[in-house]
């Protein structure tokens, strides 16, 4: 039995934040304590090592599960299904709906609910669920999806990713210009040829590493306690991806039977350009190759690091001749990858 993705979707919000935007920001240490240098270098040395040149926020009328319903309505219309016969409905996510100018997040009902509200679905057996995994997490929903499959529980899954960082960041962290906006969606059913789903693997590191992002008090001491932002100590994250995300690439890569040789492009996380980077560098060196100049597409310098969206709006725009210089044909070997909070990692092989 082969299980594949057979429709995407994406949201890209139009609002466009570019680095410029943030030099009247007062950037401070998170101790409070004042910055040495303006924040047009602070800039200027983000760029260098994220490669961020913009980033994507949503309108104040959206929230996670509006992105996340766009998404999952052009998926099902690339996959022409029929929405009724969709057995789940998995959304991943970190925080829920924030509305704008806000600072509490509403899961309730799950966003899995509300998209499915959205969508006008009236089989009460098409079950509907958020999973929080961190930014893996619609990975790791495609992997689940792949479960109930092949158990015989589903024919048919939606797997959304939707996440609105803009609303959760700390705007005097330097680390609040990595993240974004937005959307992607899949999905996911039985296959009649050799295409789909060939290995998978899925980790969660957290005897060390399981606060390596957290919910902590903005940097600047004169704002409210009680208020929680996005943190991350990204040294460590570095450290910890570079050789545990690779590991779990190689693992999954084994697993397939598939050389590396026949890998034609590798979607991973879009969290930091450098970061990404010598992820594939060190993989290809545990295979002791060397890695190919275009086997990694990136949408990070335009669009951000927008969490569980990151993979399966990248997936979505390669399919649909979106992103220059890459193209997806069928039956290439693609590697889906991801790390996040958690610390959660995972990856996928499959045959386009």
């Amino acid at each position: 039995m082969n299980i594949k993705i057979t429709g995407t979707g994406s949201y890209i919000p139009k609002s466009i934040e570019k680095n410029e935007d943030f030099h009247q920001h007062i950037f401070l240490n998170s101790d409070g304590s004042s910055i040495d240098y303006p924040s047009e270098v602070i800039v200027e040395k983000f760029k260098a090592i994220t490669g961020i040149v913009e980033r994507r926020y949503v309108d104040d009328q959206l929230v996670a599960s509006d992105i996340g319903f766009l998404a999952a309505q052009k998926a099902i219309d690339d996959a022409n299904a029929n929405p009724e016969e969709i057995d789940y409905i998995i959304c991943s996510h970190n925080f829920g709906d924030v509305k704008a100018n806000t600072i509490q997040s509403d899961i309730l009902p799950c966003l899995a609910s509300r998209i499915k509200h959205r969508l006008r679905i009236k089989n009460p057996k098409c079950v509907a669920y958020d999973i929080l995994f961190g930014c893996p997490g619609w990975v790791e929903g495609v992997i689940q999806a792949k479960a109930f499959i092949k158990a015989g529980m589903a024919k048919r899954c939606l797997v959304i990713g939707a996440e609105t960082l803009s609303r959760v960041v700390d705007k005097h962290d330097r680390d609040s210009m990595i993240y974004s906006d937005g959307a992607g969606a899949s999905i996911v059913e039985i296959s009649d040829d050799d295409s789909g789903i060939l290995a998978h693997e899925s980790a969660s590191f957290t005897y060390d590493e399981a606060y390596y992002l957290f919910f902590g008090n903005s940097n600047n001491k004169d704002l409210c306690p009680d208020t929680r932002y996005i943190k991350m100590h990204g040294r460590k994250i570095y450290e910890f991806a570079l050789t545990n995300v690779a590991q779990a690439m190689k693992d999954c890569l084994d697993k397939s039977g598939v050389d590396i040789s026949e890998v034609k492009k590798v979607l991973i996380h879009q969290a930091n350009e450098k970061m990404d980077e010598a992820i594939i560098k060190r993989f290809y060196r545990l295979f002791k190759a060397q890695a190919p100049e275009d086997i990694m597409p990136m949408s990070i310098h335009k669009l951000g690091n927008s969490s569980v969206a990151t993979v399966p709006t990248l997936f979505d725009l390669i399919r649909n001749n979106q992103l220059d210089k890459h193209q997806i044909n069928k039956g290439d070997i693609i590697i889906f990858a991801s790390v996040g909070a958690g610390m959660h990692l995972n990856a996928i092989v499959y045959r386009y």
